[in-house]
């Protein structure tokens, strides 16, 4: 399913929970008291990966402090927006996309915190260095509607000579597009940290053409996310689990082997050997900063997707975050 259905899936359910959830927030079924101030709450994840282990560790963190907190793990990452808009689930850490379109239906969901930072970045053949060399080239894209491919046009439009552009070719996921990289199938794609670490360890060559956390800096585009009644209802808690995932991303950037420690305790099944140097990449490029959201880039967030026709106009940073919490952990 490409991302523009979950996109129009995510409008149709946020419209629906939205109006169940009017007046009250959505927030009276996200947690149970359990006594002294300790909650009973449930979280909800979409295959676990790399990005969600601080995230893992932060609520572990917080069932030490006498929280009851189960992870739900989901199939479908618009059941997430679902389920946290109607007040299932407290919050969820998934693209921020799909919170600004619950948010812009009104959904009761607020993002509160960072998940990881862009780690988008083009990559080509051996030799190119320039949008320009690109013109009328194979450029891999997921689909038309990723935001990686949002990502892809806007750095296009942006260092591209007028009237030079690749041409998109649409193949799908990260593993196949970097195979067609290094096979000749295409000039250039757009990847994530472990596909191009996963490319690395089988010999494969190609150069950066264009890193997307410098391009675009004020694009956050996957953060954590709750239930509005709940972060109303609990600030307490909430602030401690924001606290708590901000100290965990500070230990990753003071050690990458403990974000090796965290994959091996919450995805066994990895490969030790190349999350090891993921984690290397991750720590280098000060990808993990829970605290790093900020008006400015939550506005310059909510404006690419403006742009990228996701949202329409209007929106504020204070419609879609709640900035107090990363700013109390700070």
């Amino acid at each position: 399913m490409d991302a523009w259905t979950h996109l129009r899936r995510f409008a149709a359910l946020a419209t629906l929970v939205s109006l169940a959830a009017c007046g009250g927030g959505g927030g009276g079924g996200a947690a149970d008291t359990k006594g002294n101030g300790k909650l009973s709450f449930k979280v909800a994840i979409t295959e676990p990966d790399i990005t969600t282990v601080p995230i893992l560790a932060a609520l572990d963190d917080l069932r030490g402090q006498g929280h009851d907190v189960k992870v739900v793990e989901l199939a479908e990452p618009e059941l997430s927006i679902e389920g946290l808009a109607k007040g299932d689930y407290a919050l969820s850490a998934e693209a921020t996309s799909a919170a600004l379109l619950a948010v812009e239906r009104k959904a009761p969901i607020k993002i509160i915190a960072d998940a990881i930072g862009n780690q988008w970045a083009v990559y080509g053949k051996p030799g190119i260095s320039s949008c320009d060399q690109l013109d009328g080239n194979p450029f891999g894209i997921f689909s038309e509607g990723a935001t990686a491919t949002a990502m892809v046009k806007e750095w296009v439009k942006a260092n591209c000579s007028s009237g030079k552009r690749p041409k998109y070719l649409t193949i799908g996921g990260s593993d196949v597009r970097a195979q067609a990289l290094v096979s000749g199938r295409i000039d250039a794609t757009a990847l994530e940290v472990s596909d191009v670490v996963a490319l690395e360890s089988k010999g494969g060559r190609f150069a950066k053409i264009a890193d997307f956390a410098e391009s675009l800096p004020d694009l956050r585009p996957q953060t954590v996310y709750a239930n509005s009644g709940f972060i109303k209802e609990h600030k307490d808690v909430t602030q401690a689990l924001v606290t708590a995932l901000v100290r965990q991303h500070t230990k990753i950037n003071a050690d990458p082997r403990y974000l090796v420690q965290l994959a091996a305790k919450y995805l066994p099944d990895e490969d030790g050997a190349d999350m090891t140097k993921v984690a290397e990449r991750y720590v280098q490029a000060r990808l993990f900063d829970a605290a790093a959201l900020t008006e400015k880039n939550v506005q310059g967030t909510i404006e690419f997707f403006v742009r990228a026709g996701v949202i329409k106009k209007g929106m504020s940073a204070k419609d879609a975050a709640d900035l107090t919490f990363v700013q109390a952990a700070r």
